[in-house]
């Protein structure tokens, strides 16, 4: 149930958060006229996500069993993938998700309204199938009744609650934090779910190995208990896995974590070149500004040094001119 409630949290509130940038730039900018043809797409794309997850739900139910599994191992396949793509995508372009909205919404408004409805329905409908796809893909490998469900319910609710506390203001996280952690541990899911999807294949006799054991804790595991049920929800452990399974979720898990945490993962600010966040531009000394009442010339400069050299050895002369005027004065 944890790892349902956590995929329904970190897929609902990316698309809150797309919700609510759309919205508020519209009513800073004072163009509310436009509020009716977002929320159109963004109810389009809701409804496009619950009739593709009910396809995937009971239109499964009319297969063979062979046919169920291998349909269930594709797709959960297919759902790892695109969770996964669209981790490190956010990873990446979470600090610039505003600005890109914002300029595909300006070019929304120019075209009409039918391009304000689609660019509202391709922002929210991306994220709705893709969590549809991925809450089936786990509610399925878990096998545990209306529990998946309903975690993943309770973290869609969490999230549009966020989403309106966000928009009203009274909630400040830092966003790239939030993205990075619930990331990691959605790749955890993800790993689970990859595994389970490769049982299903070998369930449905598309893939080898389904009596090649890697152990057997069925004697000492209680699937019931509560660290049986913290397992479940949260790696997707099963007692007898494959080997092929065990293969797969640590060739998957060890290598994409240790990416996606790595340093360096955020884009840098498209504003500015990458070259110029990375090294200051040394700044040159700055020479004496003239005088109002000047103005500066090329060469003018060594010019003033030239005529000040020359006073000075007038002056010098003089010096000692008057010096030995007086001295003959004396003598006299």
């Amino acid at each position: 149930m944890f790892g349902n409630y956590l995929i329904g949290l970190r897929e609902g509130l990316e698309a809150s958060l797309v919700v609510c940038i759309l919205i508020a730039y519209l009513v800073k900018t004072g163009r509310r006229e436009a509020l009716r043809p977002v929320w159109l797409g963004v109810g389009g794309a809701v409804l496009l996500s619950l009739v593709f997850g009910a396809a995937l739900q009971f239109g499964s139910q009319t297969l063979t069993f062979e046919a169920q599994e291998a349909l269930g191992g594709s797709l959960s396949i297919i759902a790892v993938g695109l969770v996964t793509w669209m981790v490190f995508w956010m990873r990446r372009t979470a600090r610039h998700l505003k600005k890109e909205l914002h300029s595909r919404l300006d070019a929304a408004l120019a075209m009409g309204t039918t391009a304000l409805v689609v660019t509202a329905f391709l922002a929210v409908g991306r994220e709705g199938l893709e969590t549809a796809l991925f809450i089936w893909a786990a509610a399925s490998s878990a096998d545990d009744g209306w529990r998946p469900l309903a975690g993943a319910l309770l973290g869609l609710l969490t999230a549009v609650a966020l989403g309106w506390l966000f928009y009203r203001g009274a909630v400040r996280i830092n966003l790239a934090k939030f993205f990075t952690w619930t990331g990691g541990m959605l790749l955890v899911v993800a790993a689970g779910v990859l595994a389970y999807g490769c049982h299903d294949l070998q369930e449905a006799g598309l893939l080898p190995g389904l009596s090649t054991k890697a152990f057997d804790l069925g004697d000492a595991y209680e699937a019931d208990s509560w660290y049986g049920t913290l397992l479940k929800g949260v790696f997707n452990f099963q007692p007898d896995p494959t080997v092929l399974q065990v293969t797969v979720w640590a060739l998957y898990l060890v290598p994409t974590l240790a990416l996606f945490l790595a340093p360096g993962r955020v884009a840098p600010n498209r504003a500015t070149p990458a070259a110029a966040q990375a090294a200051p531009a040394p700044v040159a000394p700055k020479e004496p500004e003239p005088h109002d009442t000047q103005v500066a010339v090329p060469g003018a400069r060594d010019a003033d040094r030239r005529e000040r050299g020359a006073a000075d050895a007038e002056r010098v002369h003089d010096r000692a001119r008057r010096t030995g005027d007086a001295a003959g004065g004396v003598e006299g």
